[in-house]
C-alpha cells in the first residue's frame, strides 16, 4: 500500500486545488512523487557538477500533462534544500529569451521575481539574499573576536569583505556596472538609507527603463535590456555563490511559444539564444549554473519550426543511433519522460484517495480493486494508449473522490458507470497539440 505519511490540511488542500485545476502545486509534492526516478537521477548528477563549480544544460521533453512541470519543481524543491537559488520563469508571448519590445527583459524580470532560496521558497527572495549575505558577513567577523557589534570598525571590515566578494566579478562583461550597484546597496545599508537600497533592488531586477534615470539615481550608466539580460544572469549567478550558496538553477517552461512565434526570422533568433546559453554550459564558460528547458516533443523536433529546424541545435540534440525509449541514454542533453507505468499510477491515485480522505475527514473505502477499475476504464477510451497524460488521469480520479464525498451513497462502481467517465474528452492542451502536429498537412 502507499506511504501512510499525509500532509497536513493547508497543504492537502494546495495539493488537490492545483491538481484539480490542471496545474503542479508548488509545495507536498513529496507526498505525491511517483516514479521519474532515473529522470531525476540524472538531473541531480547534473546539481552535483554544478555544486562543484560546473555548469549543465537540459532539455525536458513531453507531451502536455505528462509531468514535465511536476519533474522540474521536484527538482526545485531538493536543490532549495540543498543551498541552490533558483529562478524560474514560464516563456509567453510576451516573455521571450531574444525580442526587440521588451520580451527578453520580461523574462529576466520574471525570473528574477520568482527568486527562491531555502528561506523564501514562494520567491521573491532578492532582497532577503542581500540582508542575508551582509549580516552573514558581520556575524563572521565578529565571531572572529576581532570586532564588538558596537565597534566602528566592524562597518569597515565588513566594506573589505564586500570588496573581496565582488572583485572577481568585475572581469566579467558588465561586472563593473553590477559590482558598483551591489556597493551602492551596501552603502544605503550602512547609512540605512531605505531609498537607496530600492534604487539598488530596482536596477538589479532590470526596472529602469532608461540610462539617464539609472545615472541620475546610482550613477551607473548602464541598464539591463533585452539584449544584454543573459549576461546578467551570468553575474547573478556568480555574485550569489560568492554570498554563500551552493549555485543557481534557472528553470524556463514552456518552450512552445517559441515554437509558436509566426515570423522564421525571430524564431531562429530566439533559437540562437539558447544555442549560445548551451554552448557557454557546456564549454565551462560559466560556473556554479544550471538551466532546464521545458517543451513538448514537436517544439525540440519538428524540422520545420522546432529546435531541429536550427541546425547547430538539431546536430547537438538528436539522439544517437544506439539509444532508444527502452535504452535510455541519461547522460545525453534531452531527457524524455516515457508515460508512466500503470503500477506507477496507482500508486499515484492511491496517494490521492488517501490525502483526500484525510483532508475531509471521512475513512477510506477504496480498494486496490477499486484503483485498478478506474484506470481500466481510463485507459479503456479510444486512443488513450497513445494520448492520455497524468494530467487528465488526476483530474479525472480527483472528481471521482469528489462527487464519492458529495454523495456518500454512491460507489464508485456507480460513478464508474456514468458516461461521463468512460467517455471523458481529452483536455484542450491534447487537442491544440493534434492541430499543431497536423497543421501542415495538405493532400
Amino acid at each position: 500500500m502507499a506511504d501512510k505519511n499525509l500532509p497536513p490540511k493547508r497543504i492537502a488542500t494546495t495539493i488537490m486545488n492545483s491538481l484539480k485545476g490542471g496545474v503542479v502545486p508548488r509545495e507536498g509534492l513529496e507526498y505525491i512523487a511517483v516514479g521519474r526516478d532515473i529522470e531525476i537521477k540524472a538531473i541531480l548528477h547534473d546539481v552535483e557538477i554544478i555544486e562543484d563549480g560546473g555548469a549543465a544544460f537540459r532539455f525536458i521533453m513531453g507531451k502536455y500533462g505528462s509531468g514535465k512541470s511536476f519533474m522540474i519543481q521536484i527538482i526545485r524543491t531538493h536543490v532549495l534544500k540543498r543551498g541552490f537559488v533558483v529562478l524560474d520563469a514560464d516563456l509567453s508571448p510576451d516573455r521571450r529569451l531574444v525580442g526587440n519590445k521588451g520580451q527578453g527583459l520580461a523574462t529576466y524580470r520574471e525570473l528574477i521575481q520568482n527568486m527562491s532560496t531555502k528561506a523564501r521558497p514562494e520567491g521573491g527572495a532578492l532582497p532577503s539574499v542581500l540582508e542575508k549575505w551582509i549580516s552573514s558577513l558581520q556575524m563572521e567577523l565578529v565571531a572572529s573576536g576581532k570586532y564588538s557589534v558596537d565597534d566602528p570598525a566592524l562597518q569597515q571590515a565588513v566594506s573589505q569583505k564586500i570588496f573581496e566578494a565582488i572583485e572577481n566579478i568585475q572581469d566579467m562583461v558588465h561586472g563593473f556596472e553590477f559590482a558598483k550597484v551591489i556597493t551602492h546597496y551596501w552603502d544605503s545599508y550602512k547609512a540605512q538609507d531605505v531609498e537607496g537600497k530600492n534604487h539598488a533592488l530596482k536596477w538589479l531586477r532590470g526596472e529602469y527603463s532608461t540610462k539617464g534615470e539609472s545615472k541620475r539615481e546610482l550613477g551607473v550608466n548602464v541598464i539591463i535590456t533585452d539584449d544584454n539580460w543573459y549576461e546578467y544572469i551570468k553575474l547573478m549567478s556568480a555574485f550569489l555563490h560568492q554570498a554563500g550558496y551552493k549555485g543557481v538553477l534557472v528553470m524556463l517552461d514552456e518552450l512552445i511559444n517559441l515554437y509558436k512565434l509566426p515570423n522564421t526570422v525571430t524564431r531562429q533568433t530566439n533559437y540562437e539564444k539558447i544555442l549560445t546559453i548551451y554552448n557557454d554550459a557546456l564549454q565551462g564558460k560559466v560556473h556554479n549554473l544550471g538551466i532546464i528547458m521545458c517543451g513538448t516533443p514537436q517544439t525540440i523536433e519538428d524540422p520545420r519550426r522546432g529546435l531541429y529546424s536550427y541546425e547547430a541545435l538539431r546536430s547537438r540534440l538528436e539522439k544517437g543511433k544506439f539509444s532508444s525509449d527502452e535504452i535510455k541514454d541519461m547522460l545525453a542533453p534531452v531527457i524524455k519522460l516515457n508515460p508512466l507505468t500503470y503500477e506507477e499510477l496507482t500508486v499515484l491515485i492511491e496517494k490521492l484517495a488517501m490525502i483526500h480522505a484525510s483532508l475531509y475527514d471521512y475513512p477510506m473505502k477504496l480498494t486496490e480493486e477499486d484503483l485498478v477499475g478506474f484506470l481500466k476504464i481510463e485507459f479503456g477510451r479510444v486512443g488513450t494508449n497513445v494520448y492520455i497524460t497524468p494530467r487528465e488521469i488526476i483530474r479525472d480520479f480527483i472528481e471521482v473522490l469528489n462527487v464519492l464525498y458529495q454523495n456518500p451513497a454512491l460507489t464508485i462502481q456507480q460513478v464508474l458507470g456514468n458516461e461521463a467517465f468512460s467517455f471523458a474528452k481529452a483536455d484542450d492542451d491534447s487537442t491544440e497539440e493534434l492541430q499543431d502536429e497536423f497543421k501542415d498537412f495538405t493532400l
